[in-house]
Parts: C-alpha cells; structure tokens; sequence
C-alpha cells in the first residue's frame, strides 16, 4: 500500500469530519508498514510496530477510521471486540482466534488477488473444457481430413462460448460429489484444529466422486471457474503468501478495550477482564499462533485499540500491556458545527443515503440548510440531556423526522418533498426540550 500519510489522510477527510490528530498518527503508523518492508532483513526484524491507543467517547469516528481503512488498504484487516473474548476457563472466545481470523482475512485477500492476476488463464481452462464437450476429441487414427475439420469446428465453437452467442445451450459436465464441508471455527484450540483439518482433508478425498449434471452453458461458466481455479491456483503458495501478509502486514482494530480494564475503584470488576488483559499481552508482544493455513508470528501485526474510557480509564489497563501501546490519541467530542459537516460534507452522507433510498420510489428529497442545520442542533440538544453518542444521534433524529415520509413514500411518486427547518422542529422540539422524552425517544 504505497500510499503517503497526506494521501491516507486525504481519503479518511472525505468520511470523517475532524480527528486530524487520530487521522495523522494512523497514517503514519500505516506509512511505517511500506518503509519497514523497503529495508533489509536485518533492520526489518528490528523494527517494531508502535500499536495505537484511540481515546474517545463513541459516535466520534474511532470505528469509522477503522472502517474505512479497511476499504482503503490491500492489507489483512479485522476489527474484534475485546468484551467478546474470556480467558482460557470461562465461557467465550479465546483471545488467540483473533489472530486465526486476521489469517483466514489474509488468505481470503490473496486468493482473490491471484485469482483476479490469473483471470485468463482460469477463462481459458473454463473454455477449453466447456469447447471439448461441444466438440469432443478425434482418435488419434483419424485421418488428416478429418483433423483439418475438426480444428476448425473446434476454432469457430471456441469464439462462440467466448461471445456468450450459445450461453443458453445446455450441456452436461461433471463436477465433484458435494462431500466436502469446510469446518472453520477460529475458536478451536491447538488440537482441535489439528482435528478439524484431518476431518476437511479427508472429505476432501472422499469428494473426488464426480456426478453429472445438465446446465446451460453460462451456468457451466460459472460451476467450472471454481474448478479451474483449484487446478491452477498454487494452494500451498496462497498460504504462504498470506502468512507472510498476515506476519508483515496485518492490522488488528481492537475495539472496546476499556471494558476488559480493571481499575482499584471498579467494585464489580468481573475476574476474567484481568485474565484477557493477561492472554492478549503476549499476543501483542509478540509469539507465535497455530492457524490452519500455519503458524503466525504476531511480532510485527499492528494492533490499533479503541475505547471510550467512561468508566474505566487507560491506566487501569495493566501495565504491561499500556506498554504495548505507546501512540496514544485523544478523540475530540463532536460540537454543532461538526454534525453540521458530517452531514454535508462527507461523501454519501446520511441525507445522501435517504435521497437515494426514497429516490427508489420515485420521490425527490431535498434538505433545506436551516433544516440541515437544526438537525445538528437538536442532535447536540439530545446528546447534552441524554447519553452523548456522537454521530450516531443524527441517525435517531434524522429518522424520527423522515419516518412519516418513508412510510407514505407509495403515495408521493413523482413528487419533491422539501424538508424544511419548520417541518424539522415540529417534529422534535417538544421531544429535545422534555429531558425525559429526550432520554427515552431520542
């Protein structure tokens, strides 16, 4: 991903309003990833990755820098909840299957990229299959006539499956016994997977069976593209490729880590927190994880964790693991004027997202800016009287305003619906100015 930190910062300022200072140390941190892997070998091992801390209420854009760096990046990316995961003895996820998602996520990546590297060659082993049913092979007694005849019917029956001009013929071809179930749990320990990858190979031997089956020739396209991808498509250098990805390159969004923190003042701290806190050190320091597509280093994964800290704060977090995270960015709160942004700057923002929606019904939405604007207010207004949740309180808004018009939107085909600030304020003044109604409604 040879992308600068001005350009990633670019791109993030397109969906996220503000957080310059979040938006620069990820951009960095994501930089640093392409300069290590320009150096030697030596240095490389060096080198560290230095693991962010996002500090910030929620709704303020910590997931959604996340998310959009997942798009933006060819690089193996998970986002996990640190409250999903127990430690070893309780009940719940082991912390160590984030790291097996992160390599089922990276060869999932690589596997696509070749497939698309090795497009012609997989059409052409589809054609060449679905054209030596059509056309099927001379003996190799038959006379030079014959095979004259034969390459140009083969040539002129080749270009017509290639056009698609006889898709809707039907043919029949064989295909593997469906006998194969891939047994996937990222949750399973060592042995058990070793278990579970003996039962997948030997389904897999089993599914060698083939059975016929009489398909249109565009269906046949379709059935036979997996087929000729597992011929040509080298499985042991695909998991290679993606341990190597997923050691060098991988990034691990861990969200909600403050609520596995344990403070001295937290009474009802819940004894596993520790315990996860505990399991999730080495993994962040660095040791080694069995996946099934091999084992992962996790020395050099970069791990960006997020959380509010409302009740918990970052140095309840042991130690040892506040150690591991030595970028720390505080998110700042969202004011008017930045909801006001989120609304109208962001590339397909909300009020883009209900144009289109009931542009599908054939009404024209239009926003007047006042109305743009009171919706920011009364979203602050909200936020200020109830639980602050960010951004996320213009959704509520938004739609208590629009739900009478979403419902009725059969009616009004061909009609343009202005939202104007009176409409807005008729609808959610009285409920913002009542603290209670607030706090239930909004």
């Amino acid at each position: 991903m040879d992308m600068t930190p001005k350009q990633i910062v670019k791109y993030l300022d397109d969906y996220i309003i503000g957080q310059q200072e979040a938006k620069k140390t990820i951009a960095i941190a994501l930089r640093n990833r392409y300069r290590r892997m320009q150096l030697s070998q030596e240095l490389q091992e060096e080198i560290m990755p230095k693991n962010i801390l996002m500090i910030g209420s929620t709704g303020v854009g910590k997931t959604e820098i996340a998310r959009r760096m997942a798009k933006m990046m060819n690089l193996p990316f998970i986002k996990v909840e640190a409250s999903k995961y127990t430690e070893v003895g309780y009940v719940g996820r082991e912390v160590e299957s984030m790291v097996k998602d992160l390599a089922h996520e990276s060869y999932n990546l690589v596997t696509k990229e070749y497939e698309q590297n090795m497009q012609k060659p997989i059409d052409d082993e589809v054609t060449r299959k679905i054209v030596e049913i059509l056309v099927p092979p001379l003996p190799e007694s038959a006379s030079e006539n014959a095979k004259e005849s034969f390459i140009k019917t083969y040539n002129m029956m080749e270009k017509k499956v290639v056009s698609g001009e006889i898709d809707d013929k039907k043919i029949t071809i064989e295909l593997p016994k469906k006998t194969h179930v891939e047994i996937v749990d990222s949750n399973l320990p060592m042995d058990m997977s070793a278990i579970s990858d003996s039962i997948n190979n030997m389904l897999g031997k089993m599914g060698k069976e083939k059975i016929q089956k009489e398909v249109t020739i565009k269906e046949a396209k379709k059935l036979l593209r997996n087929i000729a991808s597992d011929t040509i498509l080298d499985k042991e250098a695909l998991q290679n490729e993606a341990i190597n990805r997923c050691e060098n390159g991988g990034i691990i969004f861990l969200d909600e880590i403050d609520k596995i923190a344990t403070g001295s003042n937290n009474k009802n701290s819940d004894p596993s927190k520790e315990g996860v806190q505990r399991d999730l050190l080495p993994i962040v320091e660095g040791s080694s994880v069995h996946t099934k597509y091999g084992q992962v280093k996790t020395d050099h994964v970069l791990f960006i964790a997020a959380g509010a800290f409302h009740v918990s704060k970052p140095s309840d977090l042991l130690p040892e693991l506040q150690g591991r995270f030595p970028l720390r960015v505080e998110l700042d709160p969202l004011d008017e004027d930045a909801l006001y942004k989120i609304l109208t700057n962001t590339k397909n923002s909300l009020l883009r997202q209900y144009e289109a929606l009931l542009g599908v019904e054939g009404v024209t939405l239009e926003f007047e800016d006042e109305a743009v604007r009171a919706f920011a207010n009364l979203s602050v207004s909200a936020n200020e009287k109830a639980e602050d949740i960010g951004a996320r309180r213009l959704h509520t808004v938004i739609e208590k305003v629009l739900d009478e018009i979403s419902f009725n939107a059969d009616e009004h085909s061909g009609e343009t619906i202005v939202v104007t600030k009176e409409l807005v304020e008729k609808k959610l003044k009285d409920i913002a100015t009542n603290e209670d109604s607030a706090r239930y409604i909004l």
